[in-house]
């Protein structure tokens, strides 16, 4: 067995795997502040559950290389939803090329 690993090592694709053992997916993407130490939690795809799931770093029991251990069942994961797009708020004084470039774009 290996060691224990930081959670800014984990990678996607690593196994992860619920209380019982049972591997549930695979860790999909990972949300935090590496430079403030700032786990915040997972996402998880695939298994048989087929959406991805949302796993808060509090229900991460441990973590080594290559897979991710939950304290919790794959049945009380709650369906990760994308967070809403944020709005950008051009000032009134933003040129028409601006302006068109924010709603072509994004930008």
């Amino acid at each position: 067995m290996s060691d224990p690993v930081a959670w800014t090592m984990i990678e996607r694709g690593w196994s992860v795997r619920d209380t019982s053992g049972e591997e549930i997916g695979t860790v999909d993407e990972l949300t935090g502040d590496e430079n403030h130490d700032i786990f915040d939690g997972l996402t998880i795809s695939g298994g048989a559950f087929g959406a991805k799931k949302y796993v808060p770093s509090e229900h991460v029991q441990e973590i080594r290389e290559g897979v991710v251990v939950l304290d919790v069942a794959a049945a009380s994961l709650e369906d990760f939803e994308e967070p809403a797009r944020e709005e950008q708020i051009l000032s009134e004084g933003s040129t028409w090329y601006q302006r068109l470039a924010s709603r072509l774009f994004g930008r």
